[in-house]
């Protein structure tokens, strides 16, 4: 049997292991899996959150593990005081980092990320990953995109204000600043040990700008974020937002080799798009894994890997798991993926 690891360089390459990669990203679930009630206890500590993932994927089987413990935690790093948990839901940031245009000049980018106070729970959480099942199972991190990493700093609706009327200055400030932010985490990930390093970006989709406004904003901001250290390991991702549109303009201009599909693109599309160039990763829309009957899921999971397998090259995924998912719908899901998922 192969690993992981095994299965994900398998696809990459257009070979054939014993079956797909198959990536389920459980996130808040590892609270319930260590017996912890609240989630703020819950990631508080790296161990626990990497306790978890290897506990979790063992129990299910799937071919990842995360050192994501939520994405308000990049806005801690830059001065976030306040994260609102809920009790079944992923956390928020309860206070934004930006209030007015003087909070953008003088906001301050960690010079060392890696080495930051701020890092040391996910240090400890990627350490410990590494450890136990690096070079086995890919050991995936989280990136918001120096594009839309102000949505986390001050909402998405004086962001969007911002980006699209002005002033200018004061926006390409914020966005060289973000782009630094982008590249001095990324380099920490990579120097933990992440293997699959998913770059978040909804303003990579014409589901959220036009395409006039991804070619002349979106592309020339994500070339700076990704210019220092390259795509080794990088993944596309719109936070569920349709790409495929754009899935020709990042190959050409990017040289991103993996995308990881919103559950709204159609997969048979995208194989087509992209032609064996790069990995395409289908992902379910596991919303819909709360109420579905086992009959349902197997059926939905059956039609995904009719439309991607063919021609090789084809990961199935997820979006962020909710917390809501009874247990038998996730192994439903996952023994379908592995059963028409083999080779």
């Amino acid at each position: 049997m192969n690993t992981g690891m095994e299965r994900l360089v398998a696809a990459i390459n257009g070979e054939k292991a014993d079956r797909i990669p198959i990536f389920c990203n459980l996130l808040d679930q590892g609270a319930a899996e260590l017996g912890i009630d609240s989630l703020q206890e819950y990631y508080s500590r790296g161990d626990h959150v990497a306790e978890a993932q290897l506990r979790m994927r063992e129990k299910y089987g799937h071919d990842n593990v995360w050192s994501l413990f939520y994405v308000g935690r990049e806005a801690e790093l830059l001065g976030c005081e306040k994260i609102v948990f809920a009790d079944k839901g992923p956390p928020n940031v309860g206070d934004f980092v930006i209030k007015s245009y003087d909070d953008i000049v003088d906001l301050e980018i960690p010079q060392n990320i890696y080495d930051h106070p701020g890092f040391a729970e996910n240090r400890k959480c990627l350490e410990i990953l590494r450890r136990e099942v690096g070079g086995r199972q890919p050991i995936c991190a989280y990136l918001t995109a120096g594009m839309t990493l102000p949505a986390i700093l001050m909402g998405m609706d004086k962001w969007l204000e911002l980006l699209l009327m002005g002033p200018h200055d004061i926006r390409d400030l914020l966005l060289e600043k973000c782009t630094l932010f982008f590249q001095r985490e990324i380099e920490a990930f990579r120097k933990g040990g992440a293997d699959v390093l998913v770059y978040s970006n909804p303003f990579g989709s014409t589901d959220f700008v036009s395409l006039k406004q991804f070619e002349q904003l979106s592309l020339p901001w994500m070339k700076r974020d990704i210019a220092p250290g390259g795509v080794g390991g990088l993944v596309y991702y719109c936070g569920s937002s349709r790409f495929n549109k754009v899935i020709e303009r990042v190959i050409g201009e990017l040289g991103i080799g993996v995308f990881y599909l919103s559950p709204k693109d159609d997969i048979a599309e995208a194989k087509r798009i992209i032609d064996g160039r790069a990995l395409t990763c289908g992902v379910i829309n596991d919303i819909m894994l709360v109420s579905w009957t086992r009959e349902e899921i197997r059926a939905e999971v059956k039609r995904m890997l009719e439309a991607g397998m063919p021609g090789g090259k084809f990961l199935f995924g997820t979006l962020v798991m909710p917390y809501d998912i009874p247990e038998a719908n996730i192994r439903a899901m996952l023994e379908a993926a592995c059963e028409y998922g083999s080779y």
